[in-house]
């Protein structure tokens, strides 16, 4: 094994994209807590069907990654068949390396299914409960991003905390999935105290502190708090939020879609965490940094999936140099 630049932990599957028309969205009077309905006991239509295989936040992370030059690579676990050889297969095509992916002989990949309602999708899930195990020995990592894992990793946790602790030269990038947040801050606080560069989207920004608070820099001053140095809260469409270790926070407004406006949104969020973080790991400024990553989410929101849309880096600086006047990070 030889050292990463840059090394995503966390789970990966196989999604389809089931683009469905004939449905109905209803939201309540605030627009929020939307539902897709279907007609039950029917047979409904679907336009197209379209399979993205090594997809998740991780290994959508390393993929903007690599495609943005750096030696990237993931660790994750999956089964000894079609759908996980696939996954290989699409990871080595994209340029990440695979030496570290750990195949689970008896055990099936994760295969989620997309719902996909322009421009929106509902993900249907099943994470398959890995024997996970860290490598307490693999070579440090420049950058190790940590995501998404299954209920069973608690324990998983405890020793990457362990493995950090003995490798404090490790900048990590955390941007905890569903499970993680549902472990709690004091469950994960070392991993917290360890964070180089934090991002979540404004809701699990209330969820993870348990707080009905809406001024951003008061939820990013909150999170700074448990021990990241970088703390990132997007708001969708909004715009993005960030706070230096110092305390200079920035708002970013989003990079314009193209007059055809976005095609599906999956991956926007992994998209614009990973290239804020590839950025800062070459030496970029938060603010820089802020400028490059909603490019990188706008691009993925025009293509199916979460990885057709990730730019190389000089794609990346061509948009860059095409972008509004307005399209500046204003310090806040």
């Amino acid at each position: 094994m030889q050292q990463h630049e840059f090394l995503a932990l966390g789970d990966i599957t196989t999604e389809p994209f089931i683009r469905i028309d004939d449905a109905e969205v209803t939201c309540d009077p605030s627009g929020e807590h939307c539902r897709l309905s279907l007609r039950f006991g029917d047979k409904v239509p679907y336009e197209s069907a379209e399979i993205c295989r090594a997809v998740g936040n991780s290994p959508n992370a390393a993929t903007s990654a690599a495609r943005l030059g750096l030696d990237a690579g993931l660790l994750s676990y999956m089964g000894d068949d079609d759908i996980g050889h696939g996954n290989t297969a699409e990871l080595a095509k994209n340029g990440v390396r695979t030496d570290m992916l750990q195949t689970v002989p008896g055990m099936q990949s994760n295969y989620h299914y997309v719902l996909w309602h322009i421009p929106e999708r509902t993900i249907l899930i099943k994470h398959t409960e890995y024997p996970y195990k860290l490598d307490m020995n693999m070579p440090a990592p420049k950058w190790m991003y940590l995501s998404s894992l299954a209920s069973n990793s608690a324990a998983y946790h405890d020793e990457i905390t362990a493995y950090l602790k003995a490798h404090p030269e490790v900048k990590l990038i955390y941007q905890p999935g569903t499970f993680q947040m549902k472990l709690g801050i004091e469950r994960t606080r070392e991993i917290y105290a360890r964070t180089e560069v934090f991002v979540c989207n404004f809701e699990e920004s209330q969820r993870i502190l348990a707080t009905e608070e809406t001024d951003f820099k008061k939820l990013m001053d909150m999170i700074h708090a448990l021990g990241p140095k970088i703390v990132c809260i997007t708001d969708g469409l909004k715009g993005a939020y960030a706070r230096e270790d110092d305390g200079t926070s920035w708002f970013m407004p989003i990079y314009p879609n193209s007059p055809s406006g976005p095609l599906e949104r999956t991956g926007a969020g992994d998209s614009f965490t990973s290239t804020f973080a590839v950025a800062l790991a070459r030496g970029k400024t938060v603010a820089e940094a802020l400028l490059w990553a909603p490019i990188n989410a706008m691009s993925v929101t025009e293509h199916v999936g979460a990885q057709k849309g990730l730019l190389t880096e000089a794609q990346l600086l061509e948009f860059l140099a095409k972008a509004p006047a307005d399209y500046v990070p204003a310090k806040i």
